[in-house]
């Protein structure tokens, strides 16, 4: 125990000499590297140690995947916990993942993402640490960052250290859209933070930690490898597609802008080939573009199927650096030959915006200005509060 515990005091002050201040000196030279490609300030705490990998198959080094990385330099790793889209990120958008086991290296994989999205006291009492490595892309809606939220709560639980390697925020370089009225918490929103919250994952863990968001107000013992020469303004193309319905660097900039449609009839193209690139409807004709959802890998019964759909092709548009491009959600609900219809009852729409607000404010015809004002007091004291937990300038 005495070993574990100097290993990670020396992660700690690895990672706290990485703190803004320092950071900054260091930013604008030499290559980016994750947390993962860092591996000699993660590895000794690795060695010997029972380990648990929240991983998917954006989890890499290079071309090579963490977990094979790893295994490759002796370390033993007990249990993949899998989130949405599963281990090999193939599985369609909110589709229950079953547990498996790898092919290439018989380890046990865990589904978080099923009737467990938790792991258990018993699957942690077979841990000596865990390592979170997966891709974000910076929008609360995005559930990676749920399960992130669960393991560090069962880390918490058991007092088990949890090591995340971070890795750049591709909508790292702005702030917007309402922030989450706990009311409204669900997987797809569990922080009181906008929509697009500006933060690694490795900065939301210690905005979780530090403003006690886990069950019982509790903190796990985290350790941040942060990545280097990275800076909030960095401009980071994925190098492997994040989820099967965000094909490409296009996909992932529109993604935090055309999320809400998910909510109404307006389909965003899952089950085409261009996933969040394309916007539209079978029931009112709001562009010259048309395309059909079809069954497809990643896309299984997506929504319209079949359906002949109008709209936009936005697949080479410009993309706003500042804000969430919300023109085109706005104009779709004022063109709809039936507004009644326009946001599905399912409620998918308030679970989104993380309020009731955005949708009762558009059928009473408040304008987007004045939406977007609305929402600037909870933003400004939401900026106030990142600040403690920036790992980047």
């Amino acid at each position: 125990m005495k070993h574990l515990t100097l290993i990670f005091a020396y992660l700690l002050i690895a990672a706290c000499s990485l703190l803004p201040n320092a950071y900054s000196q260091s930013s604008q030279t030499g290559p980016l590297q994750t947390g993962a490609d860092q591996m000699t300030l993660y590895l000794p705490a690795l060695q010997g140690k029972r380990v648990g990998m929240v991983v998917n198959h954006t989890s890499r080094i290079g071309t090579t995947h963490l977990v094979d990385s790893l295994i490759a330099r002796g370390v033993t790793i007990k249990t993949i916990f899998a989130p949405e889209h599963g281990f090999r990120g193939e599985a369609t958008d909110g589709e229950k993942i079953s547990n498996s086991r790898d092919q290439r290296t018989g380890v046990f994989i865990t589904s978080l993402y099923g009737q467990n999205r938790k792991p258990s006291p018993a699957q942690m009492d077979s841990l000596d640490v865990i390592i979170f490595d997966i891709q974000d892309v910076g929008t609360r809606f995005y559930t990676y960052i749920s399960t992130m939220h669960y393991v560090m709560e069962a880390c918490a639980e058991t007092n088990k250290p949890l090591i995340i390697l971070d890795r750049p925020n591709p909508n790292g370089h702005f702030i917007d859209g309402p922030v989450l009225d706990p009311k409204f918490k669900s997987f797809v929103g569990m922080h009181p933070i906008p929509v697009v919250h500006g933060l690694t994952v490795g900065e939301l863990a210690r905005m979780i930690n530090g403003e006690g968001w886990l069950a019982g107000s509790k903190t796990c013992k985290l350790t941040v490898v942060p990545v280097k020469n990275y800076t909030h303004q960095t401009p980071y193309v994925l190098p492997v597609r994040p989820s099967p319905n965000l094909p490409n660097q296009q996909a992932v900039l529109l993604y935090p802008s055309l999320c809400f449609f998910e909510g109404t009839v307006v389909s965003v193209g899952r089950g085409t080939d261009k996933q969040f690139q394309v916007i539209g409807s079978p029931y009112t004709k709001y562009g010259p573009y048309t395309f059909t959802p079809v069954d497809k890998p990643g896309a299984i019964n997506p929504p319209l199927e079949g359906l002949l759909c109008y709209g936009l092709d936005l697949s080479a548009i410009a993309i706003s650096k500042q804000e969430m491009m919300l023109n085109y959600f706005f104009d779709f609900y004022k063109k709809a030959s039936d507004k009644s219809k326009f946001f599905l009852a399912n409620g998918g729409i308030d679970r989104l915006a993380g309020t009731d607000q955005l949708r009762l404010q558009m059928i009473a015809g408040v304008s987007e200005d004045k939406i977007r004002q609305s929402w600037q007091p909870a933003l400004d004291g939401y900026k106030v509060m990142r600040k403690k937990y920036l790992l980047y300038p």
